[in-house]
């Protein structure tokens, strides 16, 4: 069942002699560290509720689909909202582990809940206590001077040496598009850089292009076989290539890092080369129009984004679905917020009013309003909704904005 707020779930556990669970309980019962696994079973199919159990996405205690299908009310409050985890039908797959928040008011079709009993009577009052999110109050902060943000830039500098790129495969099955799986030098060590070059069936080259940067879903998987298509075949669909760098980290290239140590932030510095390699690449092929270059990031990506649209100057626009700047504090040299206001090139940023985890007062207009570009070159579209818009308005901003600034399709 959908459509239920908290009020209503929190009743009718009453009624039913049960109660809610609180975040603890809840989490304890996901068993998070087979998430991972978990989501391949589950209900994100963007499509609707599918019948409890029918599906396998199955969890260390016996229970099914909580992850996906519809979101579960808890009993905490955080302000004036209540906390609903799990991720629903409607949902990108890294809403299975991610925090959210939301008007105990609001029915939307994919929030519902379960309920638990506590067989040792009723859960600890400190287990039932609001839990605040971590907040940053930009208002404070000035990003660095340039002066400052020179030497920054030096972290990021590479050696454009021979790419030696490859083409590993080729897969024609698409009404839609040709896929490509390509591979070429990193700017680092002797890795190499996997990547998927998706081309249009419906257009003449050279293609305008668009490279990608996923959600944080892609550092939970560990195979990039069958990518999440969800955000990406319109573009493809409107006549654009797109490229789908595997970054280090995300997918098959895996690596274990304590988020926000040194290691995460060389890590991060070794990703930003790849994109930048990932450009060098896209250079190289007739196929390719390197003047009509744009940038789309979904979350973890638009939220990143910042930094690769300050430094790499080849790029003509930039789409942010889902992004702002960080909760939490981060190394100066990786910070987005040192970045924001190098970015000069047209940009879009598509958000949820009701956003739990990049919230709009605190992380998206702070990111909007850095942005260094003239007003008419800036777009901030909001909707009534969480984390992320419908798949439809993020469609239509999304290719309105890249036949404004790339040009339409012909």
């Amino acid at each position: 069942m959908g459509g239920v707020s908290w009020y209503e779930a929190a009743a009718y556990a009453d009624f039913a002699g049960k109660s809610l669970p609180t975040v603890y309980h809840w989490y304890n019962a996901a068993g998070l560290s087979i998430f991972a696994d978990a989501v391949n079973f589950s209900n994100f199919s963007g499509r609707g509720p599918v019948r409890v159990g029918s599906l396998d996405g199955l969890n260390a205690y016996g229970t099914y689909d909580m992850a996906g299908n519809v979101k579960e009310w808890c009993w905490n409050a955080s302000g004036e909202k209540r906390y609903i985890l799990g991720g629903g039908w409607n949902e990108a797959v890294y809403m299975a582990v991610d925090e959210d928040a939301q008007s105990p008011f609001n029915r939307s079709p994919a929030y519902g809940f379960r309920l638990m009993k506590n067989l040792g009577g009723p859960p600890a009052e400190a287990l039932t206590r609001p839990i605040e999110q971590l907040t940053r109050d930009y208002s404070k902060e000035k990003p660095v001077s340039d002066q400052v943000f020179e030497i920054y830039k030096r972290f990021f500098a590479y050696d454009k040496t021979d790419l030696k790129a490859e083409e590993q495969s080729a897969d024609d099955s698409s009404p839609y598009w040709k896929q490509e799986r390509v591979s070429y030098n990193a700017a680092y060590g002797n890795e190499r850089i996997p990547a998927y070059l998706f081309l249009p069936k419906n257009t003449a080259p050279p293609y305008q292009t668009v490279i990608y940067f996923p959600h944080s879903g892609a550092v939970d998987e560990r195979t990039s076989d069958n990518l999440e298509m969800l955000f990406l075949d319109f573009i493809i669909k409107s006549g654009r290539a797109v490229l789908f760098p595997i970054y280090k980290g995300t997918y098959e290239r895996h690596v274990d890092v304590v988020q926000l140590s040194s290691q995460w932030r060389d890590l991060t510095i070794q990703r930003a080369k790849e994109f930048f390699r990932s450009v060098d690449y896209l250079e190289t092929r007739s196929d390719i129009d390197r003047d009509k270059l744009g940038y789309y990031g979904v979350s973890w990506g638009a939220t990143g984004g910042p930094r690769l649209l300050a430094l790499d100057k080849r790029l003509r626009v930039g789409v942010l679905v889902g992004g702002g700047l960080a909760v939490v504090q981060m190394p100066p040299e990786t910070d987005p917020f040192n970045f924001v206001p190098r970015v000069n090139i047209p940009i879009l940023m598509v958000n949820g009013k009701y956003d739990f985890d990049t919230p709009l007062n605190s992380c998206q207009l702070p990111l909007f309003r850095l942005l260094a570009m003239p007003s008419k070159d800036k777009r901030h579209a909001l909707f009534d909704a969480g984390h992320l818009p419908d798949r439809n308005d993020i469609i239509k901003e999304t290719l309105d904005w890249l036949d404004k600034y790339l040009g339409p399709v012909k």
